[in-house]
């Protein structure tokens, strides 16, 4: 620890400054590698999630490879279902909401009845925005597709810049494929690592160390795999209820609340599109605002008893999740520092930190308080 009563030596402070170089270092050096390094974190993420299901599955036909061939075509088979399902929708609810901003910004019925309905300062301000061209744009008929691609080369140009944008079927297969192959291998080895690495520890570390690292597998295990689980399940109930009270763009924005759900209450702050669009829908219906808005509210409400009540429990149990303020504080600032990388990593390398902060710091202050002969018990 810093704050400790040792005395501050020559050695002492050198092997500090050496620690934060080489943490800097670290920092500096995933930076750099980030864009080559995501497809191998999200694809250890997804081994570190399915590698459960595999031993399940292995446990029935005795074989680790043809249990990782049968839950990679469960998977494989789930996202195909879900794409030709989902995107579908998806773009039809695009290709909607862009006629109804296209109705707002014109002089047609529905912007009359948004022009008496609304405030005239909110309806000014909401057609200055929905005319802005970068609005117009996104909600074209094809912009789902371009936006797709266009969030790929953002988050991994160091792979998409290889390939020509002649290509464009290829660059849709690239990154996919690097993440499957990454997936195959790290599914292959995962339980091998899991016992050889301890016989690379040197033996008077070694002790220490693996309990550690089982200490930090615990905590993974109990909330990284279950707010993940949650996430997936919030994202259904949202997006079907957000579906069937008819909500414009009602899927994409579940989605999107079911995944910022990953930081717990973090969803709250979809009230604000929420009500945007309960807004366009009511105007586009004719319906009460305020009818339209409690459905809304229904659906917010269905979606955290869900989670409180049923996912929670049953998934997390009694596990010691991290503060929402917490997460969404390792979220910016793993970010900030290492882009969709630090996304990736936020979450498991906050867990290792209080892992580490538990198992050793919290462990030496006990150590100290004991009295002399009661310390090496």
């Amino acid at each position: 620890m810093i704050l400790d009563e040792k005395p501050y030596s020559f050695d002492r402070v050198v092997r500090m400054a050496l620690s934060a170089g080489l943490v800097w270092g670290l920092v500096a050096a995933l930076g750099y590698l980030s864009d080559v390094l995501v497809p191998f974190a999200v694809a250890l993420l997804l081994a570190y999630v399915m590698n459960p299901m595999v031993l399940r599955v292995q446990g029935l036909v005795k074989s680790r490879s043809a249990a990782i061939g049968l839950t990679l075509l469960l998977f494989v088979l789930v996202v195909v279902g879900i794409f030709l399902i989902v995107v579908p929708l998806m773009g039809r609810e695009m290709a909607h909401m862009g006629r109804l901003i296209s109705d707002l910004v014109s002089n047609s019925t529905l912007a009359e009845a948004a022009a008496k309905r609304l405030p005239p300062d909110v309806w000014q301000a909401l057609r200055d925005y929905f005319n802005m061209p970068e609005v117009q744009n996104f909600f074209r008929t094809d912009s789902f597709i371009s936006m797709a691609q266009t969030v790929l080369r953002r988050l991994l140009p160091g792979i998409m810049g290889l390939i020509s944008g002649t290509y464009s079927v290829i660059m849709a297969l690239v990154v996919p494929g690097v993440v499957f192959m990454y997936l195959i291998f790290l599914l292959l080895d995962f339980q091998k690592v899991r016992v050889v690495w301890k016989e690379l520890i040197p033996a008077p570390y070694r002790s220490g160390v693996v309990s550690f690292v089982q200490e930090f597998d615990l905590a993974m295990s109990r909330y990284f795999r279950g707010q993940i689980l949650i996430s997936g399940a919030l994202c259904i109930v949202f997006a079907t209820g957000f579906f069937l009270i008819g909500l414009p763009l009602g899927i994409l924005l579940g989605i999107m609340l079911g995944v910022v759900s990953m930081v717990p209450y973090l969803q709250v702050l979809g009230a604000i599109p929420a009500v945007m669009v309960a807004a366009i829908h009511a105007l586009e219906t004719g319906q009460s605002f305020w009818w339209v808005l409690g459905l809304t509210g229904v659906v917010f409400v269905a979606a955290q008893v869900v989670q409180d009540v049923i996912l929670v429990p049953r998934i997390m149990g009694k596990a010691m999740g991290l503060s929402p303020a917490v997460m969404l504080l390792s979220l910016s600032i793993w970010g900030k520092l290492l882009g969709m990388l630090g996304l990736l990593i936020a979450l498991p390398m906050t867990c290792l930190v209080l892992a580490y902060y538990r198992r050793f710091v919290l462990a030496q202050e006990e150590a100290s308080l004991l009295p002399d002969g009661e310390g090496g018990a």
